[in-house]
């Protein structure tokens, strides 16, 4: 892998795949293959076997994923299955119709049974049922990797894929409803601290418990599995350490700055009692995180300053 190689980003403009475009630029890539959804409808099989056919890229990264937090999830189950599903059948089958010889697809640790053992290994895939609360997620997601995988077997592509734990970090979701829980809580304690509220109301118990990966640690680690050989058909990507959502709230409000009460609301699902993943087979090859998640914190707070200056807040 070189840095003239034409690589299509999937997904540029979500926080994963701004990550990766900002990873490669910073190491001199000039050939960064890029499309807007106006441009292209992933979940358009016909223009995005066009596309491929027409870009020709050496390398493609799926980066492109309809993502939201549990309420998201909940609320929009046949939306999530479905459109995660177009997206990875056409790019994947589009890649192989175009002659892309290698494809990095990023899923999610969802992808694992409930109850799964933890940390996490790759192996308990499709050992147990699936968390409710993003099942129709997950589905895709451990379709899109069986594709690769099957691929790969069948017409020795080198089609494989990355599952990262929880992300947060520059380019994140901040809508109060439908984001993720760190950027939801950020965006929640940041307006508390504004108006001096008394108490910021926390969804669930507090005591789930929770993995969370900085996305520049996320970009680096696709890098590094592009230049692997014989990579893993698929490989987790996270930290290793979880925190418990309450401990994350208190390290939100220390980093905000807010001083008032945190209150939970167990009337909330706290869905899967605990998620961290199992990194030893990326450990192995040569990869580890970097970013602390009270450093990722800061960082990413400051990123959220930024943008609500400047009016570019995802939300």
């Amino acid at each position: 892998m070189n840095p003239d190689q034409r690589i299509f980003i999937a997904g540029h403009n979500g926080m994963v795949g701004s990550a990766c475009h900002r990873f490669l630029q910073n190491r001199g890539w000039t050939h960064i293959i890029t499309a807007s959804h106006d441009e292209l409808d992933l979940c358009n099989a016909g223009e995005t076997f066009a596309f491929l056919q027409n870009q020709k890229p050496a390398i493609v990264i799926n980066a492109a994923a309809r993502v939201g937090g549990i309420h998201a999830n909940q609320s929009y189950p046949a939306e999530f299955l479905q459109s995660n599903l177009a997206i990875g059948l056409n790019l994947v089958e589009g890649s192989r119709r175009a002659g892309v010889k290698r494809l990095l697809n990023l899923g999610s640790t969802c992808i694992y049974p409930r109850e799964a053992p933890q940390p996490i290994p790759e192996e308990a895939l499709l050992t147990g049922p699936l968390e409710s609360t993003n099942e129709g997620y997950a589905i895709a997601k451990i379709a899109t990797l069986k594709l690769c995988q099957t691929y790969r077997q069948q017409y020795g592509l080198l089609y494989h894929s990355a599952m990262p734990t929880n992300l947060y970090g520059p380019g994140d979701n901040y809508h109060p409803e439908n984001s993720h829980v760190l950027p939801a809580l950020l965006r929640r304690f940041h307006e508390a601290a504004q108006k001096e509220s008394p108490a910021v109301k926390v969804w669930g118990t507090g005591k789930a418990q929770r993995e969370f990966l900085h996305v520049d640690d996320l970009a680096a680690a696709v890098f590094h599995l592009l230049h692997l050989e014989d990579p893993p058909d698929w490989v987790n990507i996270g930290t290793g350490k979880d925190c418990t959502i309450a401990e994350l709230a208190k390290l939100i409000a220390a980093t905000v700055g807010y001083s008032g009460k945190i209150e939970f609301d167990p009337s909330r699902p706290d869905g899967t009692p605990r998620k961290v993943c199992d990194i030893q087979k990326i450990k192995a090859t040569g990869w580890s995180p970097k970013i602390s998640l009270v450093d990722g914190l800061l960082q990413t707070y400051q990123n959220f300053r930024q943008s609500l200056q400047t009016n570019s807040l995802r939300k």
